[in-house]
């Protein structure tokens, strides 16, 4: 049980690392947007800190998932790392 709410308790940090000063989430690049496969809900897709990646939130019957955006091609979609 500890495990699973570190779990979701890092999630939930990361989302709110992706809310701008105003407490809004920011738009989704028109260009992942175009990548994204369908049935993959946009309005709610942000790019984590801790790895580079588009993750939307999947609401299915009985829980809400972090699930990571991915292409039609199923590749997750993430952001070239610059180190």
């Amino acid at each position: 049980m500890k495990t699973k709410l570190s779990v979701i308790g890092a999630a939930l940090l990361g989302l709110s690392a992706c809310v701008d000063g105003a407490g809004t989430l920011a738009p989704l690049p028109e260009e992942v947007a175009a990548l994204a496969a369908p049935a993959q809900d946009l309005s709610t897709a942000r790019l984590l800190a801790e790895d580079g990646c588009y993750w939307y939130l999947h609401r299915g019957p009985v829980e809400t998932t972090l699930l990571p955006l991915r292409t039609a091609k199923g590749s997750p979609i993430c952001v070239a790392r610059t180190e």
